[in-house]
């Protein structure tokens, strides 16, 4: 079967990091058997808790990318995060946007493998779990990781984000 483009750059990207899962392993990119467009879904699919879903939410920062990984247990509050920041608007991104700077569709989005590096907040809340899930560039592509390989492999800052 071939690879999706944006499944083969994500692996890519998480095999020049190095990228370890909970266990230790490099981290794999596994399809999904149907694309899995919320944390919900993909907690089911994966039979694991919504809070270990790492959701890779791009946002408009002032028309710069912002993305922001937050635990599918809760939701971003933009406002605390752009007063934490200093960012005059920070606002959903549109699809065209998420697509210009990351080159993956809403659903779909990876912490990383995209053309160029993205400013990354890491939820503090997902430390709480040894493994957590992250979208691997198509929505029916996952793939496991720590909280501290994700501050390490997107450079990120760890931040409360809810």
């Amino acid at each position: 079967m071939q690879t999706h483009p944006n499944v083969q750059a994500v692996q890519d990207a998480l095999n020049a990091a190095d990228a370890r899962d909970g266990s230790g392993t490099g981290c794999q990119v596994r399809l999904l058997p149907d694309a899995v467009h919320t944390a919900a879904a993909a907690a089911a699919a994966l039979d694991i808790e919504v809070g270990q879903i790492a959701n890779s939410l791009i946002f408009d920062a002032d028309g710069e990318p912002l993305l922001v990984l937050t635990s599918g247990a809760h939701r971003v509050d933009t406002a605390k995060v752009a007063a934490d920041l200093g960012i005059g608007k920070l606002r959903r991104a549109t699809p065209e946007f998420v697509r210009e700077h990351t080159g993956q569709p809403i659903g779909g989005v990876a912490p990383l493998g995209h053309p160029k590096p993205v400013r990354t907040l890491v939820d503090v809340a997902l430390e709480q779990y040894p493994q957590i899930w992250a979208a691997g560039g198509v929505p029916r592509a996952v793939f496991p990781t720590t909280y501290a390989e994700l501050l390490r492999i997107t450079a990120g800052t760890a931040a409360e984000v809810a």
